[in-house]
Parts: structure tokens; sequence; C-alpha cells
């Protein structure tokens, strides 16, 4: 059996090689050798996966709010009042140091990460202006990021809002997350309206005083579960401010005080009470695709690694069922509640983690064929349908974005298991098409979402590609559109740039953004123009392309070698096969980009493509940087 698959994968990898030296007329039709003529087994379909939950549980410390999670050999070993001991002594309040440099060198990512600790009573919005803050927050964000609960959390905004002076410093740490959340949130419009202030400077007020409420509480050291909450809410919008190592870091910091209070373990085999468990499961299902995200970007492993956590779902229930001092479970509601969002999302999301690399030793797993890998998503797609899309009232915008963001996971998985074959150059034209049409349903998926008049409030959400399988999608038409006319009837590719030209509308990052990774979109979407317009005689170019193409006017960056000659590419060349090993991108982006600031961390794509990206990137700039005609065209 082994010999047989040995051989086939021979067999696949000749057959392979002989058809790129075809299409560069380095090799006769008769010259082929009859063994690759032979119909090829369908090639296998790797999902890879981390392997069984592991059995060891470690000891949670718990008291007053606080839990510190000991799963250390060494501190497992020693009694209950040793650890209790060495615990209290580690989470006493450290004194306020008047001398900076002293306290520097205490807590140094701390120093390193804002200065010495000050007072934020000054920061404190009124108690109108808090108010408005708080309604704006439980209506843009918490139904996208329920790490909260609502009564509670609102009891403490009321209270600590009119008297400031009251608050703990675990208070500032929620409220200041709070407040700069809220304004991130927000237009300019609605800030100027409602707030009286411009955004921008709402913006630097409310994440000065964030970060430094952070560290007046030592969030380092911490084992509060409001803090660790407020350094959630506080690193996801920075995930438009802090550049991608820097967000990895935090965002680190964030997953390794979640494992010291044992947030990684499901709080119900710990045998905490009710509520608790509720809220630490929402926390960590929202650490887990932060930590994910911020990893991709900065083109590191997750921290979180399967392997080492056990935490179920939270249960589909609204705030009003749980309450802090419950003793019984609550009941799983059958229908809509205030989880539905983030539910359905981990609910595709857990099959999308099964689809990373193995890691820890762990071996890779592998459908047959399509045919398995497609029963296996059509069981997560009846999976979210029943469970949550099914009750699903497409007139309430968050249930919209449900909708959209669920079925647009499953056609990703869809998508993403056949793009191997357009990686390796072994997709018919009929498989090609299926899955442009794949490609441009997430499209419109992402359309309809950026046209919906009822989901303004989570632009913040939607403005990145917040779409499984966007980055895949647009890659693929935009590269098709390049280098394959034959796909494409005039009124196909007409529908595709309407689809671009509306992508473009929706995320003007695409068009404003300096970062590496747009201005690659930017050159791959003219070039792709350029080849294949629209068909329709004597329409006006669309605002976006004018735009693309004063960009590159404007930028030195791209006034490469044989620039000018993209639009005179021949048609029927086809792109080599670049053979630079994946170990050396980081150094072949350097060399073929120049002066283009192409950042690794910012080519990396969010949402696991492959290597199909990097190669299209990389033939792309090579093409670009020496002016061969033959390689800008298929």
């Amino acid at each position: 059996m082994r010999k047989r698959k040995s051989t086939a994968d021979v067999l696949q990898k000749l057959a392979r090689y002989e058809r790129i030296l075809r299409q560069h007329g380095l090799l006769d039709a008769a010259d082929v050798s009859p063994s690759s003529k032979e119909p090829l087994p369908e090639e296998p379909i790797s999902v890879h996966w981390n392997g069984p939950e592991p059995t060891r549980t470690g000891k949670l410390l718990a008291s007053q709010g606080k839990s510190k999670y000991i799963d250390s050999d060494l501190w497992r070993n020693l009694g209950g009042d040793e650890m209790e001991s060495i615990s209290d002594e580690e989470d006493e309040d450290s004194p306020l140091t008047v001398d900076p440099v002293g306290w520097l060198a205490s807590d140094p990512l701390t120093g390193a990460f804002m200065g010495y600790q000050q007072t934020l009573l000054q920061y404190h919005p009124t108690h109108a202006n808090a108010m408005i803050l708080w309604e704006t927050h439980r209506e843009n964000v918490e139904p996208i990021c329920k790490v909260l609960h609502i009564p509670t959390t609102a009891q403490m905004v009321e209270t600590i809002s009119q008297q400031p002076v009251m608050a703990s410093k675990a208070d500032d740490c929620l409220l200041f997350a709070i407040y700069h959340f809220a304004v991130f949130s927000m237009s300019e419009d609605e800030c100027v309206r409602k707030l009286g202030q411009p955004r921008v400077s709402l913006m630097q007020q409310y994440h000065f005083a964030a970060r430094q409420a952070l560290v007046n509480a030592s969030f380092l050291k911490t084992t509060e579960m409001s803090i660790l909450q407020a350094l959630i809410l506080f690193l996801i919008p920075c995930q438009d401010f802090y550049d991608s190592h820097t967000l990895w870091i935090l965002t680190g910091v964030a997953v390794r005080i979640g494992q010291r209070m044992g947030i990684h373990r499901d709080g119900e085999k710990l045998g905490l009470p009710p509520f608790d468990v509720q809220m630490r499961r929402r926390l960590f299902y929202q650490l887990l695709p932060l930590d994910g995200k911020a990893s991709q970007k900065s083109g590191t492993v997750v921290s979180i690694i399967s392997d080492d956590w056990d935490v179920r779902q939270p249960l589909n229930i609204n705030d009003n069922q749980i309450w802090p001092g419950m003793v019984e479970t609550p009941e799983e509601q059958k229908g809509a509640t205030d989880m539905i969002f983030c539910l359905s999302r981990s609910c595709v999301g857990k099959f999308f983690a099964k689809m990373g690399p193995p890691r820890n030793g762990a071996q890779a797993w592998q459908f047959k064929d399509y045919r398995e890998a497609e029963r296996a998503i059509s069981e997560i797609e009846r999976e979210v349908e029943e469970k949550y899309i099914r009750y699903c009232d497409i007139i309430n915008p968050l249930h919209f974005l449900t909708m959209g963001l669920a079925r647009s996971g499953i056609k990703a998985m869809r998508l993403r298991i056949r793009l191997p074959k357009v990686r390796n150059q072994t997709a018919t034209d009929s498989e090609m098409v299926e899955l442009l049409q794949l490609a441009q349903k997430i499209l419109d998926t992402d359309v309809a979402a950026g046209d919906h008049p009822g989901l303004r409030k989570y632009q913040w959400h939607m403005k990145p590609f917040f779409l499984w399988g966007m980055w895949d999608s647009l890659l693929l038409v935009l590269t098709s559109l390049r280098r394959r006319r034959d796909l494409f009837s005039p009124a196909d590719a007409n529908a595709a740039w309407n689809r671009v030209e509306q992508v473009y509308l929706y995320h003007d990052e695409l068009l404003e953004s300096k970062r590496g990774i747009y201005v690659a979109w930017r050159h791959l979407t003219l070039t792709a123009w350029e080849f294949q317009p629209p068909s329709c005689s004597g329409a006006t170019e669309p605002a976006f392309i004018t735009t693309l193409r004063s960009l590159r006017k404007a930028d030195p960056r791209t006034r490469v070698k044989g620039q000018d000659r993209i639009a005179d590419a021949k048609p029927d060349a086809t792109l080599p096969v670049d053979p630079s090993p994946i170990g050396d991108v980081n150094t072949s982006l350097d060399d073929l980009s120049g002066n283009m600031s192409l950042d690794v961390d910012d080519i990396l794509n969010m949402d696991g493509m492959d290597w199909m990206f990097w190669d299209q990137l990389m033939q792309d700039y090579r093409a670009q940087g020496s002016g061969q005609q033959g390689e800008f065209s298929q």
C-alpha cells in the first residue's frame, strides 16, 4: 500500500512538471511519458488537528473575584497552605514608587509600555457623557464582543460615573476600556454630535487613559477577571493602531495572564460557580480569536494551542439568566439570544482551528478525497444552521451579520480545500469556475453587509475583511481576471469587476492604507484591470481604478523598471513556478520589493490561504522589478 501511494505521488509530480514544460514550449505533446497520461488517483485533502485533549488538570486558587491557576509540577507538589501563602504574597499591590527608574526596573514591560503611575480623575467624562459612551458600547460593541455581564457592568458605570473618586483601579481599567472602544466604534459625526469633540481627540484621550489605568493596576501581575476583560477590550480596537509585532506581544501578555488565571481550563471542571463558569468561557472565546489574528499577522504560531485548553463554548443564554452568586447552572435556550453572533462564530471557527498546521508533534489529518471533506463540512454546516441560523430574523441587523458570517465561513471551507489544486496547477476549467462562484458569493456577502444601513454601528468590525475567506476570494477573482480570459464571458467579467468595485467602496483602507499588504492589493487590481477590463464600450473608468492609477504614479516605490509594459503583456505566457523555499520568503520579499517597505507581517494572510498568496505576490514583484513581459500574463 505504501509503495503504490509513493508511485502515485511520483506520477502526479511528473505530470505537473511535464505540464509546466509544455506551457513554456519546452516539451512536445509526443514527448509526454505514457504513465503520466493515465488518470491519476484523487489526491488526499489535508486538514490538520492537534490531537486529543489532555487529561491532566491543575489547581485553581480563587477568592474574592481573583483566581490563579497552578499547573506547574513544582507548585502542584506543594501543599495547599504553601500555595495560598505564595499566592497572597505575590498578589499584594506594590506601593506606588516615587522614583520611576526604580519602578521601571522592577516591572520592565509595563515601564516600557507606559511609564509611571498617575491619577486619572481628570480623564473621567461627565456622568451624561459616560452614559452615552456606555450605551454606545452596549449597542455597537457588546453584541460582537461578549465579555461583559451587562446588568452588573451597567450598575458599576452608573455609580462610578457619578463619583469617579470611588473607582478602584480595576474599575478604572474597565471603564476606560469601555469608553475607548465606544469612541472607536463611532463616526466623526457621532462624536461631535453626541459628545461635542472630534473623534481623534476623544480617541487620544481615552487611549491614553485606558493604557494608564492598566499600568496603575499593575496589570502584568493581575489575577482579577475585570482587569483581563479590560485588557482584551482595549486590545481589540488596538489592532488598528499598533504594528503587528507590538500587538502580538501585548496579546501574548493577555494570553499569559489568562493562563495564570486558568481561563484556558473549563471552570465547570474546576468546580467554579455557574456565573464564573460562563463569564470565563465568554472571555476565553474572545481571547482565542484575538490571539490567533495577532499571531497570524506577526507571522508566529498561535499562543493558545488546542492541546492546552479544554474550554467549552458558553451557553446560549441571555445576560438576565445569570448573576453573581447563583448556584444553579442556567438552562440553555433554543433560539436567538444575546450570544448568537459569538456562538455561531466560534462554532465555525473551531473547524478552522482544526485546519491549522499541526503542532507539538501531532500528525496531519487527511480526508481521503473531496467527498469525505465535503461530508465533514456539511456536518458543520448542519450544526450551525440548526443551532443558530434557523432562529435568525433577517430583519435584525445582528442576525443578518450572523447569517452572513457563518454561511461565508462554510463557503470559505469549501473554497480552501480546493485551493491547493490552484496552487499546484491541477485544477480543471470547470473546477476553476466552481471556485470562482464560491469566491464571488463570499464577496457578495461582504458587499451586502457593507450596503446594509442597519449595520453602520458594526462598521468598526466590518471594515477590515471580517468574513472568513475574503482574502482568498478577492485574490482568486483578481488573479483569474489577470491571467485567464477564457474563464470569463464578457458578462461574467463585467459582474466580477462590479463586485471588486463594491469591495473597494466599502473597504476604503484598500485605497488609503500605506501598509505593504494594501500596496500589493492595489498593484494586483490594476494589473488585472489592464489585462482584462470590463467589455462595456464607452463606459467611464470607475473612480477606484482612476485612484489606483494616480496612487501608482505618485508613489515612487512603484515606479520601477518595466512598469509601463503591463498593458502589453503577452496573454498566452504562463507564470513560472517560484523555486524559492518557504524559509527564504523574508529574504526574497526584501530582494524583490526594493524600497516598497513590504513588511512580512503585512503580507501574511489573515485566514490561512496556504502559500498561494505569497507565490502570487512574489511572482508579481519579480516581474515588476525585472520588466519581463511574459511574467505578467498567462
